[in-house]
């Protein structure tokens, strides 16, 4: 059982997190400031210290729950009844249609770009999501038998493919429509090409 302390800090430390999530809905991650959350929930910005080493801590906070469910959304839309290459459409679809519903958590995962691979694996987060869409792509690999190919060079690929797809859409129209572009689907379609082509 938590002491009445402990109940503080941990209620001091959801106070900040909720105040940094409103923030980041209302003006966007890049307005997110220790001063600005601190002046929001009248604490002092040396408490917002005691939990948080900077700004950037905060993000990582973010980034990390935005790839926590990134995750488990690519595995949801897996089926054990599906062909390999239907489970990797699934995975594409499922990608496209996570940064379209949490767009706030895209933005902030993916505000510099593609993680480097140092950086994924630095991360459990981001290598569960990683592994997701490495594992569809190699069952794709494995059922035709086609060794030929680099499985980490491919997940580059797809997943360069994905969110150049994503930052066209942001860019042209602010936010990310809930249809996949046919664009996307051709694109993936000839990925999937590649991947049983010898």
């Amino acid at each position: 059982m938590l002491s009445r302390r402990e109940k503080e800090i941990l209620e001091q430390r959801q106070a900040i997190i909720d105040e940094s999530w409103k923030i980041i809905q209302e003006e966007g991650w890049h307005a997110l400031s220790i001063r600005k959350i601190a002046e929001a929930i009248n604490y002092s910005v040396p408490i917002i210290y005691k939990h948080f080493e900077n700004k950037e801590a905060i993000v990582e906070y973010f980034s990390k729950e935005g790839f926590k469910l990134l995750s488990k959304e690519l595995k949801d839309s897996l089926s054990e009844n599906s062909s390999a290459e239907d489970n990797l459409r699934n995975i594409a679809l499922a990608y496209w249609h996570f940064a379209s519903n949490h767009t706030k958590y895209y933005r902030i995962m993916f505000g510099l770009g593609i993680p480097a691979c140092e950086t994924i694996n630095s991360s459990e987060e981001m290598k569960s999501s990683s592994n997701q869409m490495l594992n569809a792509i190699d069952k794709v690999l494995i059922h035709h038998k086609n060794t030929a190919v680099d499985k980490h060079l491919k997940l580059k690929t797809f997943w360069s493919m994905l969110h150049g797809f994503i930052a066209i859409d942001l860019l042209s129209n602010h936010k990310i429509s809930n249809t996949p572009p046919l664009t996307l689907i051709d694109a993936v379609e000839g990925f999937i090409y590649t991947l049983q082509k010898k």
